[in-house]
């Protein structure tokens, strides 16, 4: 190993760590909109019923879903690194609008407006780090990355707490405060990565938009990953949106408790998941190609029990160990969609087809949302929801060992 190559490494995972705050900013402030629902709707009466509310979280997801390919073809035509500072800019002014919306309608345009910011973020930051994560250590550096994400959802769940003892406007007001001075950190210390030869990836392969969509599109692997992909993220934006709401329901729980209940178990477990997860696949990928298809198929399956016992959990404790069967099992399907994506996309597509997954995932995911909230309405149980889901789940599980890795994903290095 050469001290240049050796040089790369290290800010491979510097990469990694820089980009960790973004990715618990970008997921923070869609787990506060739940855990505040009650102190939102007290103080916004034109946010009439759950429904509305619903629709509320939905929006964001809407414009998440549409721009996503948008924000990743940018990434993969552009740089990415300026695609994530700006997208880091977006998030800290829509955020802290939010503090400041005085009507439902205001915080549908401000959480819309949102959907542009990680539309744009994603995609380039997953990209980014597979960029300088070419060998065996791609799934746990993007395992790392997305724990970042669970620790985002955490500390999201303390915004009922925040409006209890202070306002739910605070929750919005500081956190957009700390994005805009981070993204100044991120001016200063990003970049993006270079080949061997020292050229960017986008000087050395011209991107264009046809091209991209065909070679995504026209083969078999990535519509595989795509249903893949979607399928699980059902239940997952389903625990993210409504979980706070289900137990505060089902077991009686104050906001902060059922908030920081929803989202505490679920995303620690899925930090273990994921960092568990990117070890196991990376080791596997020594022994065969297939090791990350593998290692993700087994998370999806561990949350089919999961979402069956947590529909049906008979009690509190009952209800947190399947909450943590399932942060697990999430953490370890969530971080190897994008090493998987790098075994059939070439580096410069890369951006753009998870922007494609995310389209498709979240477009479907937004439809679950908004139905959740009127079988709310109409008082059926989301136990019944539970129950689907976890049939989807096995679906989809069996359904990603048929893809196949291609062998000539990956640019050369001079």
């Amino acid at each position: 190993m050469n001290s240049a190559f050796a040089k790369t490494t290290t800010y491979a995972w510097a990469v990694v760590a820089l980009l960790w705050p973004v990715a618990m900013l970008n997921y923070l402030d869609r787990q506060m909109v739940a855990t505040i629902r009650a102190a939102m709707r007290a103080d916004i009466p034109s946010i009439a019923n759950d429904q509305q509310f619903g629709v509320l979280m939905a929006v964001f997801m809407w414009v998440y879903a549409l721009l996503s390919p948008v924000g990743g073809f940018m990434a993969d035509k552009f740089n990415r690194r300026w695609i994530v500072i700006g997208s880091l800019f977006v998030w800290s002014a829509m955020t802290w609008l939010t503090g400041h919306a005085t009507t439902y309608a205001e915080i549908k345009v401000y959480r819309a407006l949102m959907g542009i910011s990680e539309a744009c973020y994603i995609p380039a930051a997953l990209a980014l780090i597979a960029d300088f994560h070419t060998g065996g250590t791609r799934a746990r550096a993007v395992g790392i990355h997305q724990t970042g994400i669970y620790a985002g959802l955490v500390l999201g769940g303390i915004g009922g707490y925040i409006a209890q003892v202070s306002t739910w406007r605070n929750c919005f007001t500081w956190f957009g405060a700390a994005g805009v001075c981070y993204a100044v950190v991120l001016m200063l210390a990003l970049r993006d990565a270079p080949s061997a030869s020292g050229k960017t990836r986008s000087a050395l392969s011209p991107v264009t938009l046809g091209g991209t969509v065909r070679a995504l599109w026209t083969q078999p692997a990535f519509w595989i990953l795509v249903v893949y992909f979607t399928l699980p993220a059902i239940a997952g934006w389903a625990v993210k949106n409504w979980l706070p709401t289900f137990l505060a329901d089902t077991f009686k729980l104050k906001a902060g408790p059922a908030g920081l209940s929803a989202t505490g178990y679920i995303q620690l477990a899925s930090f273990a998941g994921a960092l568990a997860g990117g070890a196991m696949a990376d080791y596997w990928m020594r022994r065969t190609p297939r090791g990350r298809i593998y290692a993700s198929a087994i998370g999806t399956l561990l949350c089919v029990p999961a979402l069956l016992g947590l529909g049906y959990a008979w009690g509190i404790g009952a209800a947190i160990v399947f909450m943590l069967l399932f942060g697990l099992g999430w953490g370890i399907f969530d971080c190897n969609n994008m090493p998987m994506l790098c075994q059939i996309a070439r580096p410069e597509h890369r951006a753009t087809g998870y922007g494609f997954m995310n389209m498709v995932s979240i477009g479907v995911g937004s439809g679950a949302t908004v139905v959740l909230g009127w079988m709310r309405d109409q008082g059926i149980s989301f136990s019944v929801a539970f129950l689907i889901m976890a049939g989807v789940a096995l679906v989809s599980a069996v359904l990603i060992l048929f893809l196949k890795p291609r062998s000539d994903c990956e640019l050369p290095e001079s």
